[in-house]
C-alpha cells in the first residue's frame, strides 16, 4: 500500500511538472518573421464608381506571404467584413503592384457626396503572421478632375506594375442601415 501511494505521488509530481512547464520547451526554436509592407500609395478622393488603385510593396524574408487583407470602415455604416486577395506563388517573397477596387456598388445606386471611407491593408503569411497595417482615407467627391492622371511616387513609378487582385467590397449607401 505504501509503495502504491509513493507511485501515485511521483506520477502526480511528474504530471504537474509537464503541465506547468514553460511553453517554450515544447516549441521549435526556429524563428519566423512576419511580412513587412515597405511602401504604399493611393489617391485620397474620386467620383463614385472610380476605379481605385491601391499600390503596395511588401516582402517576407521567409518567402511565405499568402494573402492580402482589406478592411473598410465607412462613416455612417461601420466596418465591412475582411476581403481577401490570395497571392500567386511568385509573390510569396516580394511583390510590388496594385490592388484594384471598382468602387461602383450593386448595393448602392449612388453614394452621397463626401461619403468617407477608410481602407486598411495588411499582408498575412502562411503561418498567420500579419504585417504592419497601412491606412488609406478616401472620400467620394463628384468635383474631382483628372483623378486618373496622377504621378506615382517611387518605387511605383518604375515600369508596368502587376495587378495583384481585386477588392470586392460592395459599399452601402447612407440610407442603408446595418442590422445587428
Amino acid at each position: 500500500m505504501r509503495n502504491l501511494n509513493l507511485i501515485y505521488l511521483i506520477a502526480m509530481l511528474i504530471g504537474m511538472m509537464v503541465l506547468t512547464a514553460p511553453a517554450g520547451w515544447t516549441q521549435s526554436t526556429s524563428v519566423t518573421r512576419q511580412p513587412i509592407i515597405t511602401h504604399a500609395f493611393a489617391v485620397e478622393k474620386g467620383k463614385y464608381g472610380y476605379i481605385w488603385k491601391i499600390y503596395v510593396e511588401a516582402e517576407d524574408p521567409d518567402a511565405e506571404m499568402f494573402r492580402i487583407a482589406s478592411v473598410v470602415d465607412q462613416v455612417g455604416y461601420g466596418r465591412y467584413p475582411t476581403d481577401w486577395v490570395y497571392l500567386k506563388p511568385q509573390y510569396q517573397k516580394h511583390f510590388r503592384g496594385y490592388l484594384q477596387w471598382n468602387t461602383f456598388s450593386s448595393k448602392a445606386g449612388n453614394l452621397r457626396e463626401w461619403t468617407y471611407i477608410t481602407l486598411r491593408i495588411s499582408v498575412l503569411d502562411k503561418a498567420g503572421n500579419e504585417s504592419n497595417e497601412v491606412v488609406f482615407p478616401f472620400s467620394f467627391e463628384s468635383g474631382v478632375k483628372d483623378q486618373y492622371k496622377y504621378k506615382l511616387p517611387a518605387p511605383f513609378d518604375q515600369g508596368d506594375l502587376p495587378r495583384l487582385g481585386y477588392i470586392t467590397i460592395d459599399l452601402f449607401g447612407a440610407q442603408s442601415r446595418r442590422k445587428g
